[in-house]
C-alpha cells in the first residue's frame, strides 16, 4: 500500500509551493508615490567617492611615512592611490560635467555608452599610471604601491556598506 498520492492529483502542501502561491500581488507605484520613494532615498556622489578615496590614499600615505620613516615607502604608496584617485577625479567630471552627459540625461542608452566610454578611460589612464610608476616614483616598491591601490579601491565597498546602512 503507497502512502504517496495517485500522479495527477494535488495536495494542500503541494499547492502552497506553486509559482506565486505566496507572493502579494505586484502594484505598480502611482507618479506621486514614485516620486516620494526617489526622495527618500540619500543621493549618491561621485564627487564624494573622490572625496573619501582622497583621504583614504593621503591618510595611508602618512600612516606608511609615520611608521616606517621611509620616503621611498610612502611615496610608492601614494602613487598607488593616486592611480585609483586621478582616473576616478576624470570618470566623475566626465559623467557629471560634460556636455555629453548633459544632453543624453534622458536617455538610458546615451548614458550608459556615455559610462562605458568614461570607464574605459578610466582603465586606460589607471593602467598607463602603473606602466610608467617605475620612471616617476624612485626606489619605487611596488608592494607598497599595490597596498594603497588596493586600499582606496576598497573605498567603494566601504561607500556601499555606508549607504546600505542609512
Amino acid at each position: 500500500m503507497s502512502t504517496m498520492p495517485p500522479v495527477g492529483s494535488t495536495t494542500q502542501a503541494t499547492d502552497a509551493w506553486e509559482d506565486g502561491a505566496k507572493e502579494a500581488d505586484f502594484k505598480p507605484l502611482t507618479h506621486e508615490e514614485a516620486l516620494q520613494w526617489r526622495s527618500s532615498q540619500p543621493a549618491l556622489s561621485a564627487w564624494r567617492l573622490v572625496g573619501v578615496q582622497l583621504l583614504v590614499g593621503l591618510a595611508v600615505g602618512a600612516l606608511t611615512w609615520l611608521f616606517t620613516q621611509s620616503v621611498s615607502l610612502a611615496s610608492s604608496v601614494l602613487y598607488g592611490a593616486a592611480s585609483v584617485v586621478i582616473p576616478t577625479a576624470l570618470m566623475a567630471w566626465g559623467m557629471t560635467s560634460s556636455a555629453l552627459s548633459r544632453r543624453a540625461a534622458g536617455h538610458v542608452i546615451s548614458m550608459f555608452m556615455g559610462f562605458v566610454l568614461w570607464e574605459g578611460v578610466k582603465i586606460l589612464l589607471s593602467v598607463a599610471m602603473l606602466w610608467s610608476a617605475p620612471r616617476i616614483v624612485p626606489d619605487l616598491n611596488w608592494l607598497a604601491l599595490v597596498v594603497g591601490l588596493v586600499v582606496v579601491l576598497k573605498v567603494y565597498w566601504f561607500g556601499f556598506w555606508i549607504q546600505t546602512r542609512r
